[in-house]
C-alpha cells in the first residue's frame, strides 16, 4: 500500500475541506453504518471537534498521531482506535507521510462540534495535548 493515494473503483473521491489536506471516500453507507477511508496528505489533519456518536478506526497506511479527550497517541498501519462519545478528537500525518484510516459510524450521526476558547484552554493545559495541537 505505498505510493499514491489508495483508492476503490467507482467510489467517489471528496475533499474534505473541514481539515488540512483530507480527502474521504464513502465505501458503505448502510441503514446502520458507514465505512469511510480518509486520507491526510503528509503533515495534514481532520477538524478538531467532537459529537454524540463514537468512532471505530482502523489505520491502513502511512503514519501520524491522534489526539482522544487528553491522550495523544502515534499511529502506524493496523493501530485501531475508539473515540468515545463527546471526546475530543483529532488525526495528524506525520510531516513526512501520508496517514490513511478506515472510519466506522453510525449511519445517523450528529455533526462536529468544534472546541471553544474555554475548550481550547483546557486541552491546552495538558503539555502533550498542548504540544500536538501546535505540531
Amino acid at each position: 500500500m505505498s505510493g499514491g493515494l489508495l483508492r476503490w473503483p467507482g467510489v467517489e473521491l471528496l475533499t474534505e475541506p473541514r481539515g488540512r489536506g483530507m480527502t474521504k471516500q464513502v465505501l458503505f453507507a448502510g441503514a446502520d453504518v458507514d465505512v469511510r477511508y480518509f486520507e491526510l496528505e503528509p503533515g495534514g489533519w481532520t477538524p478538531l471537534e467532537h459529537h454524540g456518536h463514537t468512532h471505530r478506526v482502523m489505520v491502513l497506511r502511512g503514519r501520524g498521531a491522534c489526539l482522544v479527550e487528553d491522550t495523544v497517541r502515534p499511529l502506524a498501519p493496523q493501530d485501531l482506535v475508539f473515540v468515545p462519545s463527546w471526546a475530543w478528537h483529532q488525526f495528524r500525518a506525520a510531516a513526512d507521510a501520508p496517514l490513511g484510516f478506515l472510519c466506522i459510524v453510525p449511519a445517523e450521526r450528529d455533526a462536529g462540534l468544534a472546541p471553544g476558547p474555554a475548550d481550547l484552554v483546557r486541552l491546552r493545559a495538558i503539555p502533550a495535548v498542548a504540544d500536538f495541537l501546535s505540531s
